[in-house]
């Protein structure tokens, strides 16, 4: 197996790229050093090379099983899991007196990017803890926070986002789960959620299963659902583990991926019904929701990138060492034969590779600085600025990273050729694994409704001012640059088009919503592709600053190939943008009109 990521374009990133130590400077950082945020980073590696890793095919050869009592997992899960909670890894970021180790927010997702580069599926149980145990300390009471978090940031609790029903995926405001008041203040909920990850399994003593259902009463639509905790067992008052809740399993789905991450479908209420907690007020669980939801988006293009990044370096291995054929110049048949990577068709999908890998993990940390700032920047204004920027670009965030990540996994199969298809190497499950993310968390189609529909809408907002600004702010930092310079103008050019169609686009919406969202997932597309072009300067930048300092050998290499690759994406990948933006500007029909009978 390749290393699971580039540990120096990780510390590129962290250190010359988004100058995480300047957060050493903020007051909840002050007992912490570098030193310690490596040593972090160091532990990550370590316990997902010797945790994780080694069994990421057996857990996919090896899928959970259900015998009607319990689920069973392959044994090497468990220890996985004990070592990531006895890390701390579960409660890092939050604060000394509530057990945690008061990180910063990227270093626990960069963390985190070694732990879905090692095993994804075994990753994904202590990933939705650790949202599910946020949304509980950001709106449940102090009762249910005292009587249930300690446990799920020890370990010995785990949690769940339950939110699709049968017939009802991302249309949330149709959902059925109703919740019944009970004369104790709790509720009883019936309905069934289904595609519920982690959903049963015997990792930890209790199962917290955070769950949208609608009180008896309720206004129909999305202001009608409210967001309840509800444990697979009671918890008695001593913290001890009660009896069973009615909460079923009742059955397991089998996926192509992410095998040894458990998806189930649960029925709640089959007997007297499920015991639910309120949490926070009635009829605004989905917007509690949301920042579970938008957390889990980020994660999933984290643990896209990271995929992306694994095929990349599997790929990259492997073509350094198949020898086969000769350069064409080369008519020779008696000479040497040349390693793969010297073919200049092999060297384009490493680029593309290496872009979309690269730039993908460059963007979920910058994702990850902004939801830092939002909670710790030193002022109110640069709090809310990185806030609405962060809401402006998570769509981008989740779909970008799902989808190239997808695409540099595929590259990864066609460059080791008829062995990349086989199970002797990682690829063929990388992207079986990477495959899932398009989908988790919103489908490309409602990120980009998402973006457009609701984050700009006709006018416009004040995250996408907050983007230009920055942009703009790099951009003429840039152009002074000798060879950042020249980027620095594709990038204005692609960002100028931009502008012109979110204008065209904003148009249209305001005077047919449905014409103007028919075309929303290639504008989604467009920003992302901007969007990462802009996180490619930054990184060019950085690079360029560290070669006029007399960067030399192997850093001069390193250096050279991020130029370079910013180089590729501006040429290669804003290109096309052009094409886009017409059919976007001129609001082409072709989706629109289709007609059902005609397919």
């Amino acid at each position: 197996m390749a290393k699971l990521l580039n540990d120096r374009d990780l510390e590129f990133q962290l250190y010359e790229v988004l100058d995480t130590e300047s957060l050493l400077q903020r007051p909840r950082y002050a007992e912490h050093d570098r030193a310690i945020f490596d040593a972090t980073l160091n532990t990550a590696r370590d316990i997902a090379a010797e945790y994780f890793a080694p069994h990421n095919q057996k857990g996919d050869a090896n899928e959970p099983t259900f015998d009607g009592e319990k689920v069973t997992l392959i044994p090497e899960t468990q220890p996985a899991w004990n070592a990531f909670a006895e890390a701390g890894f579960l409660a890092s970021h939050h604060d000394f007196d509530d057990g945690g180790s008061q990180l910063p927010e990227v270093v626990l997702r960069a963390s985190m990017a070694y732990f879905n580069a090692a095993n994804v599926s075994s990753t994904a149980y202590s990933f939705l803890t650790i949202g599910a145990a946020n949304l509980l300390k950001s709106f449940g009471s102090d009762e249910l926070k005292g009587k249930y978090l300690p446990s799920m940031l020890d370990g010995r609790y785990s949690g769940t986002m339950a939110l699709t029903e049968p017939g009802q995926g991302s249309a949330l405001g149709d959902l059925r789960t109703m919740a019944k008041p009970a004369d104790d203040g709790s509720y009883r909920l019936f309905g069934n959620k289904m595609y519920i990850s982690g959903g049963d399994h015997e990792l930890t003593d209790n199962i917290v299963h955070m769950v949208l259902a609608r009180i008896e009463g309720a206004p129909a639509g999305v202001r009608g659902i409210s967001l309840f905790l509800v444990p697979k067992f009671h918890v008695n008052d001593d913290g001890t583990r009660g009896d069973r809740n009615d909460v079923a399993l009742a059955g397991l789905l089998h996926k192509m991926g992410y095998r040894n991450t458990t998806s189930t479908v649960l029925n709640f209420g089959e007997k007297d019904g499920a015991v639910g907690y309120l949490v926070g007020e009635p009829h605004k669980g989905l917007g509690y929701m949301f920042q579970m939801m938008n957390e889990a988006r980020i994660g999933v293009g984290l643990g896209a990138a990271a995929m992306g990044y694994q095929s990349y370096l599997e790929a990259l291995d492997y073509a350094r060492d198949r020898p086969q054929g000769r350069l064409p110049g080369n008519k020779n048949p008696d000479a040497p034969q040349v390693k793969i990577v010297e073919h200049a068709d092999v060297r384009r999908m490493l680029m593309m590779q290496k872009a979309y890998a690269e730039g993908s993990l460059a963007l979920c940390l910058y994702a990850s600085t902004l939801v830092e700032d939002a909670h710790t920047a030193k002022d109110e204004s640069e709090r809310k600025a990185a806030a609405e920027l962060l809401d402006l670009i998570t769509p981008m965030v989740k779909t970008w990273p799902s989808k190239y990540g997808v695409i540099a996994s595929d590259l990864g199969i066609q460059v080791l050729g008829g062995a990349g298809y086989t199970r002797e190497y990682p690829l063929e499950q990388l992207y079986r694994d990477n495959r899932l993310n398009p989908i988790h968390e919103g489908t490309e189609g409602i990120q980009g409704i998402d973006l457009l529909g609701r984050k700009l809408g006709p006018k416009g907002g004040d995250g996408y001012a907050e983007f230009q600004r920055r942009i703009q702010a790099t951009l003429d930092e840039a152009a002074n640059l000798d060879t950042c310079g020249p980027l620095a103008s594709q990038l204005t050019q692609a960002l100028d088009t931009l502008k012109s169609v979110t204008s065209d686009l904003q148009k249209q919406l305001a005077a047919d919503p449905d014409h103007g969202l028919s075309n929303a997932t290639m504008y989604l597309d467009m920003f992302g592709k901007v969007l990462v072009g802009w996180i490619w300067l930054k990184q060019a930048m950085a690079a360029e600053k560290a070669l006029a300092a007399g960067a030399s050998g192997s850093e001069e290499q390193f250096y050279q190939g991020k130029v370079h690759a910013a180089r590729y994406f501006m040429n290669w990948e804003l290109a096309p943008l052009d094409g886009y933006a017409r059919l976007l500007a001129n609001g082409n029909r072709d989706n629109l009109d289709m007609q059902n009978d005609w397919f």
